[in-house]
């Protein structure tokens, strides 16, 4: 029998959170983080979480669906379906797919992305319902146990200083300049506009994920040159949630010393597994953290279908 998709509800966070976990293992996620997401996620953006639930009551999928935030194109649209692997080919995925588009419609959405393991299944899946292939991302994994990663630097390049997010309290703004710049310049196909600073720090440092005291920040005086934000699930696993250098500053191996240190706190406090994600195309990213030990962990790419 066809699971039941009905939208998410507060009680399910656990059991959504550990079907994401399930589905997408290098990816950080949380209950907590979850309901902070739904609870705070810019009411233009339209968020929606659907579930799959078995007649037992059992979740077996989840899906968020909603309009890109900030897109500077009108009608750009996200769904994300995952399905318990062991549940796989049970009509969840169809299911909830079905309630996604249906939803994006009522938002007007003209484009809906998504990301799709890269599996021949996975793939066919999203085929068959007439979504066309876009571009590569690369998942990346670290066992910080057994890393070989660099010592902390005795003396950081002239006119460069090492801190971490934490050292700047509330006043994140010179993170916030170099974030802009850098978002700028990643790949992607859906091109966004400037985000409001207050919006930026709601969406990114009032996160119960985001840890400011193992992100590290290479400062250039009073200015962020390159910086590495670490998302942690509080117990063993680590995610990169970005990391970046500003154009004056690359070349240099900033990128490298921001991550090498944030790894190395992340370490220190606990975590075993360290993982990130770069486009396939992004081959600065890609040799920084292949230069810090991280190897392929697998692969998506991203679909995209007209509405």
């Amino acid at each position: 029998m066809t699971p039941t998709v009905r939208t998410f509800r507060p009680q399910d966070a656990g059991a959504v959170a550990a079907i994401r976990r399930t589905a997408v293992p290098h990816l950080v996620c949380t209950a907590e983080a979850l309901l902070w997401q739904v609870t705070h996620a810019p009411v233009s953006q339209g968020l929606r979480w659907l579930v799959a639930e078995e007649a037992n009551g059992t979740l077996t999928g989840c899906a968020d669906a909603g309009l890109v935030a900030g897109s500077t194109e009108p009608g750009q649209a996200f769904l994300h379906t995952a399905v318990l692997p062991d549940t796989s080919g049970a009509g969840a995925g169809s299911a909830l797919a079905a309630a996604g588009e249906a939803y994006l419609a009522t938002l007007r959405a003209r484009r809906v992305h998504t990301w799709v393991t890269d599996t021949p299944r996975a793939r066919g899946f999203a085929e068959r319902r007439g979504y066309v292939r876009s571009r590569l991302a690369r998942f990346l994994g670290l066992d910080l146990r057994r890393a070989a990663l660099p010592e902390a630097p005795g003396a950081m390049p002239d006119g460069f200083v090492l801190r971490t997010v934490a050292d700047f309290g509330t006043r994140l703004r010179p993170l916030y300049e170099a974030d802009l710049e850098c978002s700028a310049d990643e790949p992607g196909d859906v091109r966004v506009g400037t985000v409001p600073y207050e919006e930026w720090l709601r969406l990114n440092w009032q996160r119960p994920d985001w840890d400011p005291e193992l992100s590290g920040v290479v400062m250039a005086g009073a200015e962020v040159a390159a910086y590495s934000v670490a998302q942690t699930d509080g117990i063993d696993r680590y995610w990169s949630g970005m990391t970046g250098t500003r154009r004056a500053y690359r070349g240099r191996g900033l990128a490298r010393l921001a991550k090498a240190a944030a790894l190395r706190r992340a370490r220190a406090a606990g975590y075993a597994h360290a993982f990130t994600g770069n486009d396939a195309t992004n081959t600065p990213m890609l040799a920084v953290n292949h230069r810090l030990g991280y190897t392929e962990a697998g692969a998506e790419w991203r679909y995209v279908k007209e509405l």
